[in-house]
């Protein structure tokens, strides 16, 4: 009788020197399968082509978003090109990609190109050029197939102007305006005064933003001081009518006040209106513009690499410092940066004692058994719930409940327009701790569970009570688990979207919540958020083509805010490890 032993030992001789093991029977094949199995080899390969596969799906996502998003503002070359019928396009090339060739399309081109695509499968090169100049065009994108270009060449000559109404414009300065008087373009000329220009658009902003945003405020200060002693006295009752009076004239005096200061814009506008820009297409047709609209200008073909560089960084400092603009698809963010960051922070400043206190209870205080188990899986259950659901509650529970309680009882004379009875960054900071609380709590109570019991009872041993062991014995040991809960809980939290639209998101959000005016933190008040404003730029613009590189390039910015806040957990949590690392457990 054959020994199996000596049937896997030759099976294995077989494989190692390379002779086929089949020869030897087929017992000894299933011997050899069946051994391979027993050490796990097949599933080890698996778990390793599987583990593999998703790295290098990571690296691509995160390669594309990096490409996309660093080169999006590198300035490009303008193109002229002239196509088979005589009309003549300038732009930048932004994509390239192959197209099906319709009948009618071939219908019109002559023997050698129809052969040309018949031998290519039917299939043809075209180009994206971003010829801009929305405002003449009405688009600010024009595809070019190869076959209709008859030649292409890069000029000399030709400007890029981003400007701050209507996008960019692509053509050249015909002539300037200085002080109401043309003149021929001068670029060292048109600089010093574009420089002027923007600075003379600054101060407008300033005295809108600043002055007649203090006066408004200050003037519905005053009226709604005069309906809450309406509310409060009654129409005819002497102190109404004295607080009244005492704000009609507070607001008289605000009024002439914002003459004046209209008055000085005014005067601004007008001197601004002397400084223009005639600006010409490919084809002569001319825009007239003020300086102060120019955002930035180039000689797109004639730039060095070091000019490149500095016009690269110029787009960077902009998108990180300035509000947006045509739509959200050019300028900055700086008003979704703040947005994000203040409602991750408010998210973390709830979630934290709402999870760690629950954690807590249950796993140092609550009798174990089948309620505390109840409890425990609905907790598991609540981080499956769809975000939007978290979105609807919010909505409904916290906007118009709670708010709308709190504007009954303390913003009376503000209704029927809500102050905390619509959303607001308060209300969707709740909403997303909400959400998040699941994962705190359950990463909570694995950092409890890991401390050793023998640490609870010395500390009872020696005298200390319950609370005073959770206190300086279980806490200090558990905070590194706590706070690998709360960056797991940053990192959903600060890129959710969906109940972000129900309570407190907007395109566009005209004031920050956090200004000049008493009590300075307004919690009350709509926000933008760098999630929201990917899914807009990408989806809801008047050009999706135009937002594309928006898309990225604020993609790349919320995943850079995420790491670093991410990363900033990380660093106090190690902190907190080496701290408390006296006992290995």
């Amino acid at each position: 009788m054959a020994n199996p032993e000596d049937s896997i030992s030759t099976a294995a001789i077989g494989v190692s020197t390379g002779k086929p093991a089949t020869r030897t029977g087929g017992k000894r094949v299933r011997s050899f399968t069946a051994d391979l199995s027993a050490v796990g080899e097949p599933a080890l390969w698996g778990f390793g082509g599987a583990l593999a596969i998703g790295i290098i799906l990571i690296a691509g996502f995160l390669a594309i978003i990096a490409w996309n998003g660093f080169t999006t503002f590198w300035p490009k070359p303008i193109e002229q090109v002239e196509l088979v019928d005589g009309t003549v396009i300038a732009g930048e090339p932004t994509r390239y990609n192959t197209f099906t060739v319709g009948e009618s399309v071939l219908a019109r081109l002559n023997d050698a190109q129809r052969q040309e695509i018949e031998d290519n499968f039917g299939f043809a090169n075209r180009t994206l050029y971003k010829t801009a100049n929305f405002d003449l065009y009405g688009d600010d994108f024009t595809w070019a197939a190869d076959f209709d270009i008859a030649n292409v060449e890069r000029p000399s000559g030709y400007y890029l102007f981003e400007r701050q109404q209507w996008g960019t414009f692509v053509g050249f300065p015909a002539s300037l305006v200085i002080g109401g008087e043309e003149t021929a373009y001068d670029q060292g000329l048109m600089q010093r005064e574009q420089r002027a220009a923007r600075s003379r658009f600054a101060d407008i902003r300033r005295l809108e933003r600043r002055d007649i945003g203090r006066i408004n405020h200050n003037q519905e200060r005053a009226r709604l001081d005069s309906r809450k002693a309406l509310l409060q006295y009654g129409e005819n009752d002497p102190r109404y009518l004295a607080r009244v009076e005492v704000n009609n004239a507070r607001i008289a005096e605000l009024q002439n006040e914002f003459v004046e200061v209209q008055q000085r814009i005014s005067d601004i506008r007008a001197i601004d209106s002397q400084y223009r820009v005639i600006l010409e297409e490919v084809n002569g047709r001319t825009v007239d513009t003020n300086l102060s609209q120019i955002v930035r200008f180039y000689a797109a073909n004639d730039v060095n690499w070091f000019q490149q560089a500095g016009i690269y960084l110029s787009r960077w400092g902009e998108f990180l410092t300035t509000e947006p603009r045509e739509a959200n698809t050019q300028g900055g963010v700086l008003p979704a940066i703040f947005g994000t960051v203040a409602m991750t922070m408010l998210m973390v400043v709830f979630v934290a004692p709402f999870g760690v206190i629950t954690a807590l209870y249950l796993r140092e205080y609550a009798k174990q058994g089948k309620l505390v188990s109840i409890v425990r899986i609905s907790v598991n259950n609540l981080a499956g719930v769809p975000s939007i659901v978290y979105g609807v509650f919010g909505l409904g529970f916290f906007a118009y409940t709670m708010g709308t309680t709190i504007d009954q009882l303390f913003y009376a004379e503000r209704l029927p327009s809500p102050t905390f009875g619509t959303g607001g960054l308060l209300w969707a900071s709740l909403t997303l701790a909400l959400l998040t609380v699941p994962v705190v709590i359950v990463a909570t109570e694995e950092a409890l569970s890991a401390v050793p019991r023998s640490m609870r009872e010395g500390s009872l041993a020696c005298g200390a009570s319950k609370w005073q062991t959770i206190r300086y014995v279980v806490l200090p040991k558990a905070l590194p688990g706590i706070m690998t809960g709360m960056i797991l809980a940053m990192a959903r939290g600060a890129g959710e979207v969906a109940p972000l639209m129900l309570v407190g998101v907007v395109k566009l959000a005209p004031a920050l919540p956090i200004d000049g005016f008493a009590p300075f933190i307004h919690l009350e008040r709509s926000f933008m958020h760098l999630g929201f404003h990917i899914f807009d730029v990408g989806f809801q613009s008047r050009n999706s083509e135009a937002g594309k590189p928006m898309v990225f390039v604020t993609t790349l910015l919320l995943l850079g805010l995420i790491v670093l806040m991410n990363a900033t957990a990380i660093y106090v949590r190690n902190r907190l490890k080496k701290k408390y690392a006296g006992s290995q457990f």
